[in-house]
């Protein structure tokens, strides 16, 4: 630039009588950028700038035009990068997606002269298009940088990575080719870079970065330069910068990708279907997306199809993703290559974890390690992209770099070696299942020995939140087990699930859970195990499917295997499980019979549970749907007395929840009789009792029904906040039919509806309480004291 400007602009300055200082207030420019300005070092002021200063300066006429053409002589537009070093890559032609990442780079792309100079952190797994993004994006938006574009490739995944030193000397060259000599201390680079990009509006791209410390000093103070880090690690040391993180492409937008990558691509159903399958196999990663539309293109003889099919090969999938120099492998090899012999094994044994994630606890078990060394090697793992850590303490592969671990723990650990580490695995899942399960057994002596010191199980809360949140690790090695014939085991694992399903019930896979269990029993010709687990099962089909079709064939064949086994008790639970399915299927004429028989056969064999609980609950629903409410009531409360009577009572747990069980039917009963007042005063002390907040879906139902009730008293704002404790409560247990019918009553609250428009809250009250979610179960096994389950 002509040093002359700033001469100029020191000569305006003392003539106006302004310090730098004052001189920067009138102006908003920085004192450091009018100093630099001053001393020459500025080598592209913006027309913003000079603009500022002329109007600070009070300047008109010739003064004003010597000022702003000066500026413009000593400007260099579009300076050139040094030759063959940072010019911007060929942006793709055919960039799809990505339009919230594209509209927040476009968000941060005007910086003002004297605010902190943006800065953006692009980071992700390998192949999910982070370099593609960054460059598409500079270019798209190149038009508001004049003063140039640079891109810097770091070589952060090489075994030496770019010194900042050198990058720092070709961006100064770059913006300012007629420099005096670069100084030789990386600090005082540094500087000089942020005092030659202060006032100028460029984009930089620093690709592949390696760590913190090298992009460190390449980063500006102020103005209005972009900067766009793209690394596989987060970067997390980084301050004041925006992150965004890449993830695999949505479903649609990877098959638009693959639409427009695949030439001659028809609009079959047929070829719709073929790329769906391809974006699946390619997981989405654009990577793989580029080269199956890339192999496709090059090769007009081969179909989707074919090629879909050839990907849905896991044993052949990695390898049939090249194309040319484009690997999937390759780009995986690059991180793999950096971790450390921990995080290795860890990596290549996660590919072993039965289900899609997995905890610490998980991964301690799989990796071997010690729970400080799993952690530390988890975030080595997630800082290089090849692990994904979406929600807290969870950790999952993408399909393709699941895939790949599993080729390097085949290639790098012997086959008994890999084998050992499955089976502790799925020994450890099971056995932690099982001890969580129990948990929920009324007599608490009979928790398993086995405790392990990774998890906590010493409260029902502990174990009902492991059991959440490992459900699809031990469901998958449930199935694995009963796979490979350890059929007592799976039995064993149900059995210990038949507790804890009554506080789950939404989760949707208990069917598989008693289906696994039966099937086990069955082929060990176990009878008696046989005809306790297919009546879990009916209670699966009845509740969690709604299918009492498939519940009643359950009961009728536990009822033939407990005849097989001489098995009087679950002879009765067959009965009393049939009796509710009827009721539920819109049959209680044939549920009555079914109920008395089955409280003659729990008499017999003194199972209080079955009689209490169970038998005479359905016996009092299926009177009052045959029109019978006084003999129904009659029912309920001699199930209140009896299990209010020590002398006829089952065991204390299961005692408590009957006597909430059995006041929630009275309730519900004089609700359906319309006697609102005696609604209210059993419901309001029985959804007060402790065992109520154990099933909460009888508290729901409870405070439901009490909405109703005093909805009908003309109490308006406690009917109000109890429907909003069921909503509430529905919501945390997944049930969203209820909610929305619950959310239909509440909207009719305010103002309070006349009698004329109170039909629709009550048929959407009745819709979030149906009649047929009414019935628990409890099918204890011989010698057991039996459990309890919900109302759907």
């Amino acid at each position: 630039m002509d040093s002359s400007l700033g001469a100029l602009v020191r000569r305006l300055r003392h003539a106006a009588q302004l310090t730098l200082e004052e001189l920067s207030h009138a102006s908003g420019v920085s004192v450091r950028a009018i100093g630099n300005l001053e001393r020459g070092e500025s080598l592209g002021p913006q027309r913003a700038t000079m603009t500022a200063l002329a109007d600070a300066l009070r300047l008109t006429g010739e003064a004003r035009d010597e000022l702003l053409g000066a500026a413009r002589t000593g400007r260099r537009r579009n300076p050139a990068p040094a030759p063959g070093l940072m010019a911007m890559p060929r942006s793709i032609p055919d960039f799809t997606g990505r339009g919230q990442e594209m509209s927040r780079l476009t968000s941060l792309a005007d910086g003002a002269p004297d605010a902190p100079a943006p800065v953006v952190v692009i980071s992700g797994q390998p192949g999910v298009g982070k370099t593609s993004l960054a460059v598409h994006a500079v270019i798209d938006l190149s038009g508001r940088f004049p003063d140039g574009c640079f891109f810097v490739d770091l070589r952060g995944m090489e075994a030496r990575p770019l010194d900042p030193a050198v990058v720092l000397e070709r961006l100064i060259r770059a913006l300012a080719p007629d420099h005096s000599r670069l100084p030789l201390d990386p600090v005082d680079r540094a500087a000089v870079y942020r005092s030659v990009a202060a006032e100028r509006r460029i984009a930089v791209v620093l690709d592949n970065a390696a760590d913190e410390a090298q992009v460190r000093p390449l980063l500006p103070a102020t103005g209005p330069v972009l900067t766009v880090i793209t690394s596989r690690r987060l970067l997390t040391g980084l301050e004041g910068v925006a992150r965004l993180r890449l993830t695999p492409l949505p479903g649609a937008e990877a098959r638009g990708l693959l639409e427009h990558l695949i030439t001659g691509l028809h609009g079959t159903s047929r070829a719709t279907d073929a790329v769906t399958r391809l974006a699946r196999s390619c997981g989405n990663l654009p990577l793989a997306l580029r080269i199956v539309g890339n192999r496709l293109a090059s090769r007009p003889d081969w179909s989707p199809d074919r090629l879909a099919a050839r990907l849905e090969d896991e044993e052949r999938r990695l390898d049939a993703l090249t194309a040319g120099d484009l690997e999937v492998t390759a780009a995986f090899e690059l991180s793999y290559g950096q971790l450390s012999g921990a995080a290795r094994q860890l990596f290549r044994r996660l590919s072993l974890m039965p289900g899609p994630h997995s905890g610490p606890e998980l991964a301690a078990v799989l990796g071997g390690l010690p729970a400080a060394d799993t952690e530390d090697a988890l975030d080595e793992l997630v800082e290089l992209g090849l692990v994904q850590s979406g929600f807290t303490a969870r950790y999952r592969l993408h399909d393709l770099i699941r895939l790949f671990a599993r080729r390097r723990l085949e290639q790098e650990e012997p086959e008994d070696e890999r084998a050992a580490v499955e089976a502790r695995t799925v020994d450890w899942l099971l056995d932690t299942a099982i001890t969580a399960g129990h948990r929920f057994h009324p007599d608490h002596s009979c928790l398993p020995g086995h405790q392990d010191d990774r998890v906590r199980l010493d409260t029902p809360e502990a174990a009902q939140h492991w059991l959440m949140t490992e459900a699809d690790s031990w469901l998958a090695a449930l199935e694995l087990a009963a796979a490979t014939g350890r059929r007592r085991r799976v039995i064993d694992v149900a059995e210990a699930m038949h507790w804890f399903s009554d506080r789950w019930i939404h989760w949707g896979h208990w069917p598989r859970v008693f289906t696994l269990s039966s099937q086990a029993a069955t082929e060990l010709a176990d009878h008696a195990a046989a005809a306790t687990h297919l009546n879990y099962l009916s209670w699966a089909h009845n509740t969690c499917l709604g299918d009492t079709a498939g519940a009643s064939d359950c009961a009728r064949r536990a009822h033939t295997e407990a005849v097989a086994a001489g098995d009087l008790r679950q002879q009765a639970w067959g009965d009393s499980y049939l009796a509710v399915a009827l009721l539920k299927g819109g049959d209680p004429q044939g549920a009555l019979p079914l109920a008395a028989r089955a409280m003659r056969g729990f008499r017999t064999v003194n199972d209080r549970e079955g009689l209490v609980m169970h038998a005479l609950s359905t016996l009092g629903r299926a009177l009052e749907r045959t029109g019978k409410p006084d003999q129904a009531l009659r029912a309920y409360r001699r199930r209140l007395a009896l299990a209010s009577d020590p002398a006829t009572a089952p065991s204390a747990v299961i005692a408590g929840m009957t006597r909430v069980s059995a006041a929630r039917d009275i309730g519900l009963l004089h609700s359906a009789q319309g006697q609102w007042h005696e609604a209210v005063e059993t419901l309001e002390a029985a959804v007060a009792w402790e065992p109520a907040s154990n099933i909460p879906q009888w508290q729901a139902q409870m405070y439901a029904t009490l909405g109703r009730a005093r909805r009908e008293l003309g109490q308006v704002e406690r009917a109000s906040g109890d429907v909003d404790r069921a909503i509430a409560i529905y919501r945390q247990i997944g049930d969203d039919t209820a909610v929305r019918a619950l959310q239909a009553l509440q909207d009719t609250f305010h103002p309070a509806p006349s009698p004329l428009d109170s039909g629709n809250g009550l048929r959407a009250l009745r819709a979030a309480s149906p009649e047929a979610a009414d019935e628990p179960r409890s099918a204890p096994t011989a010698g057991s004291t039996g459990a309890l389950n919900p109302p759907p």
